[in-house]
């Protein structure tokens, strides 16, 4: 007996979507994750570690060469808020910068401080590189306390914090700091023509030569962010952090990147206590004392909405919100997570954590080495929930 013609079609049309499925999922397998399902049983660092895939620009190859017309640099400078009186720690940390990488490259310091820097500290910068140094101050309405922010309520919150054991709670000018390292800095008149930025601090040490020019591999990956460590924070400081992050998201849901890594944001697994404390945020972010960045991102009108939101909420003065938790929720909801990259080769410490590969081209610290110091330190990673929500890249 013949089968009906609508029979027929529907019999076809399963057949159709069962080969459709399964090309898919085997070019699914094809592409395999990054993510790391179970989080991070073994440290991914402890594996031998190489440069990104790919085609890299290398300074045998280009003109890098500190006063060439036709470098081949492209917009980009090396960044640092520092004082004064910091310069013998700034200087080890450009000693190993250049010795490790910038030697090569010659890219521009550009140096930033809300009081003017003397002439010791210029003369003993500019003679650890052949690159160009500048020397900015920080402008007086990007430093000062804002005038909606009631000192009276400063004192009283700051000292609820120091009962809590908060470092720097009452220390107006660390608060400051972080207010501008969070939304001011990319202001700055003085970076207006660049587009890439590396923040170096002093008390750093950098581990592994790199010989590939690193702002070229973010502006050829369209890269938004890279970083080296990830860790949790103090959930006592950022309190309102997330609600108040919350509050923005509803009146601006179409900020939020398809891509996003919320999941990272909120995990409440690993540390519940820390996402209870903060009000829902897991308070894991990136140490942005290592931040390599496109300022593009931060210029852009959602995060720039973003800061302004988080800056008349008055958190960076009530409570002790940092630069890193802000740029970590920034980045983690308004850019594609794709285009964020763990910098695995770059060796780097600042004391007390550290990222330390496993590659002949370091030196100095032991392969998948996070910290020094107590066995404590060792819960503050959030690499395994970053792993496992946003993959190793």
């Amino acid at each position: 007996m013949a089968v009906a013609r609508p029979i027929r079609m529907l019999g076809a049309a399963c057949i159709l979507l069962t080969l459709f499925l399964i090309f898919n999922l085997r070019q699914s397998s094809d592409q395999p994750s990054t993510k790391l399902v179970n989080g991070m049983t073994r440290d991914p660092l402890l594996d031998p570690t190489g440069e990104p895939e790919g085609e890299l620009w290398r300074a045998d190859e280009h003109d890098y060469s500190p006063d060439s017309e036709d470098s081949a640099r492209t917009n980009a400078a090396l960044i640092s808020l520092v004082r004064n009186e910091e310069i013998n720690d700034l200087l080890h940390t450009m000693r190993d910068l250049e010795r490790t990488w910038n030697n090569k490259f010659n890219y521009p310091y550009i140096f930033f401080n809300d009081v003017p820097f003397d002439d010791n500290f210029k003369e003993k910068t500019q003679a650890m590189t052949k690159a160009k140094c500048h020397y900015e101050l920080v402008p007086k309405e990007h430093w000062d306390v804002p005038s909606w922010i009631s000192m009276d309520l400063f004192r009283e919150s700051a000292q609820m914090l120091e009962e809590e054991n908060i470092q720097y709670a009452s220390k107006i000018s660390y608060h400051q700091m972080c207010r501008w390292n969070s939304g001011l800095f990319y202001k700055h008149p003085a970076l207006e023509k660049y587009r890439y930025y590396w923040r170096i601090e002093p008390k750093v040490k950098f581990f592994c030569n790199v010989d590939y020019d690193v702002f070229r591999y973010m502006e050829d990956r369209n890269k938004t962010y890279g970083f080296t460590i990830n860790l949790y924070d103090a959930p006592q400081t950022i309190r309102q952090l997330w609600p108040t992050t919350k509050k923005f998201l509803a009146a601006n849901p179409s900020y939020l990147n398809e891509n996003n890594m919320l999941d990272w944001i909120t995990e409440d697994t690993i540390r519940p206590e820390h996402t209870e404390g903060a009000n829902g945020y897991s308070t894991c972010h990136f140490w942005s004392n290592f931040e390599i960045g496109d300022m593009d991102f931060f210029r852009g009108e959602q995060y720039e909405a973003y800061f302004e939101h988080l800056d008349r909420a008055g958190g960076f003065f009530y409570e002790r919100w940092g630069d890193a938790p802000v740029h970590s929720l920034g980045i983690g909801l308004f850019a594609d997570s794709n285009n964020v990259h763990w910098f695995r080769d770059i060796g780097y410490n600042h004391i007390p954590y550290y990222n330390c590969p496993n590659s002949p081209k370091c030196s100095g610290c032991d392969a998948g080495q996070f910290f020094a110091g107590a066995d404590w330190l060792q819960k503050e990673d959030c690499r395994p929930s970053y792993f496992k929500h946003v993959g190793t890249h």
